[in-house]
């Protein structure tokens, strides 16, 4: 007998602001979408602003949907924002990456 997605890891599918997106009323949270559900313990997610500054607070897996990260915000100024996130998937994989969205009224 065989589990499917075995090997699988916990890839970014979406986001809310969305990757290299635009919106042009400041979000109160950044939710990462993966294609697994999450270690809530060993993942985590910070928002930077254009000079570097943390602009988040404690990320936190959603308790209802495992699969998605939340990152709630301090109130933003317009702006380019950068997400960075480290996440380790049930399936003991770690991934990683980072995205850009910008708040333009």
């Amino acid at each position: 007998m065989t589990i499917a997605g075995a090997q699988a890891h916990a890839f970014l599918e979406r986001a809310s602001p969305a990757v290299d997106s635009t919106v042009h009323a400041p979000p109160k949270e950044v939710r990462i979408q993966f294609s697994e559900a999450l270690e809530p313990d060993y993942s985590t997610a910070r928002v930077e602003d254009a000079s570097g500054a943390t602009v988040s607070t404690a990320a936190r897996v959603d308790a209802r949907e495992r699969s998605v990260l939340i990152v709630p915000l301090r109130a933003l100024a317009p702006g380019r924002y950068k997400v960075i996130w480290k996440v380790l998937s049930v399936d003991t994989h770690v991934t990683s990456g980072a995205f850009n969205f910008t708040v333009a009224p």
